[in-house]
């Protein structure tokens, strides 16, 4: 697919830089500096802020009194124009009012701002700011959070259940007890785009918002192929057979530490058969339909989120450029 790398927190522009990963001298000194170079992440919500009607990051110095709740852990991202660049989870901040219902939801529009920050700056969900960052600075954002999320979940080694040590700039954790190296979990996820001539098939969630559909997903399984994984969850969760199966594009989705892999797939027969311990309800809809939905015309249906790769991938289809 000749645009797969447009879609959100895709495009590869974040140097990683992980030959400087074990160069604790020269990551210390850039900590050092005074530079406003760390990103501050509070329950995986980005510090964000408005500018020239988008969001940029908010970057702060490792000297920050903010950033005492982060404890003496930085995770390097990489280099931003030529620069290193860092960023803590301060979760340990609590807020004097915190909207919990909110907190962790579908649609979390809740936003927390630090007496210590000031006002304009406030941490915010990256669902809702994805399409307002650059595309450099949505894939920093996301590599924060899935990586922080990775940190946050894995504290204790899985071998011995020692608390292990955070390591090599954060893209490692030790355990001291065995020696045991742990390395980032990545959860691979199939996003299927599955067509019957003129039409699509789209599910909903029950904890989506009222009248949301996307495209069928599911995790991929052990020794699993990803067109295997295609036919097995569309076949799960429709009871819909499937022939052929294409890759088409990937989209990082830190939600917590996804990696989507966008497929197409051609269905082999229309009825519907749910199972609803997976989904709420399937259907067809038309090319036609499909392109009102995605412009909100659409009398009953809400289109997947922008930024998605289901809307990503659904506009492609719409448009004839799924090649």
């Amino acid at each position: 697919m000749e645009l797969a790398e447009t879609v959100t927190f895709g495009g590869g522009l974040l140097d990683r830089a992980a030959n400087l990963r074990e160069d604790e001298s020269a990551l210390s000194a850039a900590l050092s500096q005074g530079d406003a170079n760390v990103l501050a992440l509070w329950q995986g919500k980005p510090l964000m802020q408005e500018r020239a009607g988008g969001l940029v990051l908010t970057w702060l110095e490792n000297t920050h009194p903010a950033l005492r709740d982060a404890g003496p852990d930085r995770l390097f991202l990489g280099l931003m124009d030529g620069n290193p660049i860092f960023a803590a989870d301060i979760s340990n901040w609590r807020p004097d009012e915190v909207d919990q219902e909110a907190l962790g939801s579908f649609l979390d529009t809740s936003q927390q701002a630090h007496p210590l920050i000031g006002s304009k700056a406030r941490f915010q969900e990256i669902r809702l700011a994805m399409t307002q960052l650059t595309t450099r600075e949505a894939e920093i954002a996301a590599t924060a959070k899935a990586m922080l999320a990775w940190h946050s979940s894995h504290r204790f080694c899985a071998k011995c259940g020692t608390p292990s040590d955070f390591s090599h700039a954060g893209w490692h954790r030790s355990c001291p007890g065995c020696g045991t190296q742990h390395f980032p979990r990545t959860d691979p996820v199939v996003i299927m785009l599955i067509t019957h001539g003129n039409d699509v098939l789209l599910g909903r969630s029950p904890h989506w918002p009222e009248g949301m559909y996307s495209l069928l997903a599911g995790f991929v399984e052990p020794g699993e192929t990803l067109e295997a994984a295609v036919r097995r969850e569309v076949l799960e969760e429709a009871n819909i057979k499937v022939g052929p199966v294409e890759y088409l594009s990937s989209q990082p989705w830190p939600y917590p530490m996804s990696l989507m892999f966008g497929c197409r797939g051609e269905a082999q027969s229309r009825e519907i058969t749910i199972d609803p311990v997976e989904i709420e309800d399937a259907l067809w809809i038309s090319r036609e339909e499909a392109a009102k939905a995605l412009d909100g015309r659409h009398p009953t249906i809400l289109p997947a989120r922008k930024g998605s790769i289901a809307q990503f991938l659904l506009q492609h289809w719409v448009a004839d450029r799924l090649k």
